[in-house]
Order: C-alpha cells, then sequence, then structure tokens
C-alpha cells in the first residue's frame, strides 16, 4: 500500500466503530462428557428399536453333516416331500458364507422379509458347513444359527437341508407362508 492508498481508506473508514461481540463461552469438559453420555444413551435407545427380534446369543453349532429339518403344523406331508426332494424351485438365495454371526443374522431377517414383501414361496440360503474352520468346535455355528434363527420367524413355514444337486446340508431351502393375494388367487382357482 502506498501512502495514497492508505490516507483514502483511513478517510473512508472515520467514523466506523467496531461491533461489538458476544462474550464467548468456554465449554468445560465435563460439559463435552454430558454431550458424549447423552449421546450413547440415545444411541441403546434407537438400537433398542430395531425390529429384528432374532436371537444371537446361546445357539450351539451343529455338526456340518446334521441334516435340517422343520415344518410347522398345518403344512401338508407331501408339500414337505417335495421341498425336501428339492421338487421346488429356489426363487431366491442368500449366501452366508464367511459372515459373522451379527451381520448374517441381520442379512437373513433382511432376506425373509423381502422374499415375503415379494410374495415368494420358496428361497435357499447357503450357510456352508463349517468344515474349513480353524477350530473345531467352532464349526457350524452359521447353520446353527440358521436352524433357530428361521424357527423363530412365523414366515417360515417349514425348511429342509437342500439336495445334494442343490448344496447338500451346506443350503437350506425355505417354504414361506403365501401372501393374502396368493392365497386369493389359489380360491379362484379352484371355484372355478
Amino acid at each position: 500500500m502506498n501512502d495514497d492508498e492508505e490516507f483514502l481508506f483511513t478517510q473512508e473508514m472515520d467514523g466506523v466503530k467496531p461491533l461489538k461481540r458476544d462474550a464467548r463461552v468456554s465449554r468445560t469438559r465435563t460439559e463435552a462428557d454430558q454431550i458424549a453420555l447423552a449421546r450413547r444413551r440415545q444411541a441403546a435407545v434407537e438400537d433398542s428399536s430395531d425390529p429384528n427380534f432374532l436371537a444371537d446369543d446361546g445357539i450351539e453349532p451343529l455338526d456340518p453333516w446334521y441334516v435340517l429339518d422343520f415344518k410347522r403344523p398345518g403344512v401338508q406331508n407331501g408339500v414337505f416331500r417335495k421341498l425336501k426332494q428339492g421338487r421346488y424351485e429356489a426363487e431366491a438365495r442368500l449366501n452366508l458364507h464367511r459372515m459373522k454371526v451379527p451381520r448374517a443374522r441381520r442379512e437373513l431377517f433382511e432376506f425373509v422379509q423381502q422374499a415375503m414383501g415379494f410374495g415368494m414361496r420358496c428361497v435357499q440360503v447357503i450357510h456352508g458347513k463349517g468344515e474349513n474352520s480353524s477350530e473345531r468346535e467352532q464349526s457350524s455355528i452359521i447353520k446353527g444359527c440358521v436352524n433357530h434363527w428361521l424357527q423363530q420367524l412365523d414366515a417360515v413355514q417349514a425348511f429342509h437341508s437342500a439336495p445334494v444337486r442343490h448344496g447338500g446340508t451346506g443350503a437350506v431351502l425355505i417354504l414361506l407362508r403365501k401372501s393374502e393375494e396368493q392365497k386369493e388367487k389359489n380360491r379362484e382357482r379352484f371355484r372355478g
């Protein structure tokens, strides 16, 4: 800045008063700790609203060659036999290989919900056998979890380990409950 510019600047700024500032508030460490604690409490409340009710602890691993087998009352024996034989085509598949239990729990729950939303009747879940696990007692933990979780879901009418050509004891075929729309279509078909 040369002398002329400085003179012009001071002339223009003559009579200008600086703005008053509010006093600064200093946050103490205890306030920050209280904020963090409130956030943790809020996160715990939000987690409790999770719609996924599947149990995630106390589930025993299964033998890799154990055949999964479940049928709710009211499912016809012929329907269950066809499921067992793999005569129903799986409309969707979920692969849980190499997943940790919390993620597998979330994925399975969402998969069944979505399949029901799309009106699917037969789906497949590939859980693996866990034979390559480094610790033998931890083998097939996901298989044990899938067995337990599927029985907790009301949408699941029956399930059975898949035939060898569809994955054998490393996969399970699942028969889902019919939607109201599917029930109505069946009623119409058999009336006419």
